[in-house]
């Protein structure tokens, strides 16, 4: 087991998991958020696990960066459309296609990360790729936290109607779910650009300090 490949992740999903534990004890979730906490749960804890164990477990293989970049722009998108409110209003009227959703959500999270861990070639390219996926995620979760009205208001009211919640609190789950967002996923993704970076700094070190070894026998 390589742990110096699947490190990142391992890493990633730790942060997530204690942001998680110290967060959720304190704060009573509504339907919105309760959905972000299983988005959050998928993509930034399972997902990491899962490609690690995949690369664990299997022989380690270059993947090219090409498929890095399509994995990012594929879950980009899906994490946005799964948000739209037109989605949303799907999902919340037929719960077989939310859970269809979510598993596809998650089989592009695993994607993402089996990419990412498994890129060699141009190892310094997970970098920008956690990053802009981190500031999308940033940006989504900002529309969720700062929009003065629910942006999910058909949706809203198919749930409320059931719950017997006013409007208000429509608005204050949105909020709740876009702080979950905004916490947890940039800290999944920096946590892991952090790690790369790391790693990335220490092996032109490495190399460094055998050189001058190798020398000092020629000389010798």
């Amino acid at each position: 087991m390589n742990i110096r490949t699947i490190k990142p992740a391992l890493a990633s999903a730790s942060a997530v998991l204690v942001a998680g534990a110290i967060v959720l004890p304190v704060y009573d979730l509504g339907h919105l958020s309760r959905h972000m906490m299983l988005h959050i749960a998928s993509m930034n804890l399972v997902a990491p696990l899962l490609a690690a164990c995949a690369i664990a477990y299997r022989p380690k293989r270059d993947i090219r960066v090409s498929w890095l970049w399509t994995a990012t722009l594929i879950q980009i998108v899906l994490l946005w459309t799964w948000h739209s409110p037109a989605v949303h209003t799907i999902i919340v009227q037929s719960p077989a296609i939310g859970l269809a959703l979510h598993g596809v959500l998650l089989l592009a999270a695993v994607f993402f990360w089996f990419t990412l861990l498994t890129t060699s070639a141009a190892r310094w390219q997970a970098i920008p790729a956690l990053l802009l996926t981190g500031k999308l995620a940033c940006l989504l979760a900002a529309l969720l936290i700062f929009a003065p009205r629910s942006l999910y208001e058909s949706a809203g009211h198919l749930v409320h109607a059931a719950e017997h919640l006013p409007a208000i609190r429509a608005l204050d789950d949105q909020h709740m779910a876009g702080l979950l967002m905004i916490t947890a996923c940039p800290l999944s993704y920096l946590v892991a650009a952090l790690i790369i970076t790391l790693q990335l700094i220490g092996r032109p070190q490495t190399s460094a300090a055998v050189l001058p070894r190798r020398s000092l026998l020629a000389d010798r």
